[in-house]
């Protein structure tokens, strides 16, 4: 890819620090409440300009048909939007497992359309970029607005808020979790009683927990262990419908120390939880 006009941007992990379901819609989807927040690991994605019109991205993702590719359909809903006819080369480093529960999708979608908004000079502003991105999924849009978030709706309903930023330890159980399983499972709770973000702040991360948590233990016994394991260590969560869970710790020495004595038995890593995307630095930059 020619150093000419390239963009090497961030596609970061988010974390769901607490996930309500209060309801079911008569459309199907579930109504949530969540804390969203970034982490300092991620994908790349590495976008230059072409001439010819053409959207190439590398490498190729087994799983995932082109016509499925978030990135693909971002850079396609972006120049079907304002009649852009430019091309790009799109280079994807992906370290975030698929479905894990840590946005991947989502965040390359984002990184994408900022990326390109930025590489095509569209100047869309994050307004109307968030609005494409809802298109995509329901949690494209925190990531385009890049800031943690309380979350509403089925998680496009967005206010900014402050949390606190520990060190990390994410650990991926080795097991896909198919998140409609997950939501047409008939135990899992769906009724938790609606609260204000001020009341959920106020409780603390101690009050904080994944109402999806109960199911994906019964769907997946490997999930159960790694959380049971990681429990022992620290206070940990599943991360929205998994698989990955992670565990807080306040020192990067601590989580470090937690690392080493996993020994191998789980794919894990560990980061800082941020308040501010590492894309939006980036793109600052």
């Amino acid at each position: 890819m020619p150093d000419a006009g390239r963009l090497s941007l961030p596609a970061p992990a988010k974390l769901n620090r607490m996930l309500h379901i209060t309801g079911r819609r008569d459309d199907g989807y579930h109504e949530l409440q969540t804390l969203f927040q970034f982490l300092d690991h991620g994908d790349t994605l590495t976008l230059a300009p072409r001439d010819d019109g053409e959207l190439r991205l590398t490498p190729t993702l087994s799983d995932v048909a082109p016509a499925d590719n978030l990135i693909l359909r971002a850079a396609t809903a972006l120049r079907e939007a304002t009649g852009c006819r430019q091309g790009a080369d799109l280079h994807l480093d992906k370290r975030l497992p698929m479905g894990g529960g840590l946005g991947g999708g989502s965040s390359d979608a984002a990184t994408a359309l900022l990326g390109l908004n930025r590489l095509w000079g569209l100047s869309l502003s994050i307004e109307e970029l968030a609005e494409l991105g809802l298109a995509l999924g329901a949690d494209v849009p925190v990531f385009v607005r890049g800031h943690a978030a309380w979350a509403e709706g089925v998680g496009e309903r967005l206010t900014p808020v402050e949390l606190d930023t520990p060190w990390f330890v994410v650990v991926h159980p080795g097991v896909s979790v198919s998140t409609p399983a997950v939501f047409q499972a008939p135990e899992l709770t769906r009724d938790t009683p609606p609260i204000t973000m001020a009341r959920a702040l106020q409780g603390g991360t101690a009050s904080w927990r994944n109402d999806c948590e109960l199911t994906v233990r019964e769907l997946h016994p490997e999930v159960a262990s790694a959380l049971d394991w990681l429990s022992d260590k620290a206070p940990a969560m599943l991360t929205g419908t998994g698989a990955c869970v992670f565990a807080r710790l306040d020192h990067e020495a601590d989580a470090t120390a937690l690392l080493d004595d996993m020994s191998g038995r789980w794919t894990s890593f560990k980061a800082r939880g941020l308040n501010r995307s590492p894309l939006h630095d980036a793109l600052d930059r």
